[in-house]
């Protein structure tokens, strides 16, 4: 780094254009969102805590996953709230911005892990249903998801760390509803392509590993399924895990389009969007997913309805 160059304490953010009116709008769509995505996936956590038929590993990890969504949308629709509100740019101390990209990267991290897992969870379930008990024991799914969060963390505190480590001087602005790492590096001073690149190895690295897994996963899964002879039997199969498939496909879609880099001129607004569609679209979907698509989940939120309506009666 330059001595002579100061670097910002400090970081505005752009969020996003037109009228004070439009971010009204706007404001009430995504707190619409944010109060749904809470509510819902706060429903699946406690109702897979509390029903004793829903304490099984699928269920285990899908209670992490909620959890995480809830986490991911509460580091980063918050704080574009408050830029929504406000006139103007606005102002985030450096310290807030570091906590903010470091517990958004490493939750999706840990996201990504824990997906990985669901996958191959499903895969045991389909092509080995009587072994399934055996090879998903209560302490192996723990440390799989014990694992996943640590890893989640522990991946990205360096990338977090290199990143602060460059000098921001060229500005404080970053055109952004958040702190973006991609609108950081672009505020540096300093030579970033070295850094830039390690980190998009990693990124890549944590993509393919948990997608590899996926991906074999499924390749079993489809073929088990279409060697059932009777239909009403692959629809069974298909149906434990569909949810998740659909889940996957959302999510791996929307973190591929990241790496579809647009021309440059496009690319902050291009940026802005996938990020609403991670952040906002993929955890308020979560629960309509698990949900819509699972007679378990269904039946205990029926009967949680049922016992509520009568608790009120008497």
């Amino acid at each position: 780094m330059t001595s002579n160059h100061s670097s910002a304490t400090e970081f505005c953010l752009l969020g996003f254009p037109g009228s004070q009116e439009l971010h009204h709008i706007l404001f009430t769509l995504f707190f619409l969102f944010y109060s749904v995505t809470v509510m819902g996936n706060t429903v699946i956590t406690v109702i897979i805590c509390v029903d004793k038929h829903l304490h099984s590993p699928t269920y285990f990890f899908l209670g992490h996953l909620s959890a995480l969504e809830m986490l991911t949308i509460s580091v980063i629709v918050p704080v574009m709230f408050w830029g929504l509100l406000l006139p103007g740019m606005q102002t985030v101390s450096l310290a807030v911005c570091v906590a903010q990209l470091f517990w958004y990267l490493a939750l999706g991290t840990t996201e990504f892990a824990l997906v990985g897992a669901m996958a191959v969870d499903r895969y045991v379930a389909v092509c080995n249903p009587l072994r399934y008990n055996t090879i998903m024991k209560s302490h192996t799914c723990i440390s799989v998801v014990t694992g996943s969060w640590v890893f989640g963390f522990l991946s990205e505190i360096w990338p977090v760390y290199a990143t602060f480590q460059f000098t921001f001087c060229k500005s404080n602005v970053l055109d952004h509803f958040y702190c973006d790492q991609g609108q950081l590096f672009k505020l540096s001073c300093d030579d970033t392509l070295f850094t830039e690149f390690v980190l998009f190895l990693m990124a890549v690295f944590i993509i393919i590993g948990s997608l590899a897994p996926t991906i074999v996963s499924y390749t079993y899964i489809i073929s088990t399924i279409l060697k059932i002879p009777t239909a009403s039997g692959r629809r069974k199969a298909f149906s434990t895990c569909a949810s998740h498939f659909t889940f996957v496909v959302i999510g791996y879609g929307s973190y591929l389009f990241i790496y579809m880099k647009p021309k440059q001129t496009q690319a902050a607004e291009y940026n802005k969007i996938v990020s609403l569609l991670i952040c906002v679209l993929t955890p308020l979907l979560n629960p309509f997913i698990f949900t819509l698509r699972n007679d378990k989940v269904k039946q205990t939120l029926r009967d949680g309805v049922k016992r509520g309506c009568q608790l009120l009666k008497d």
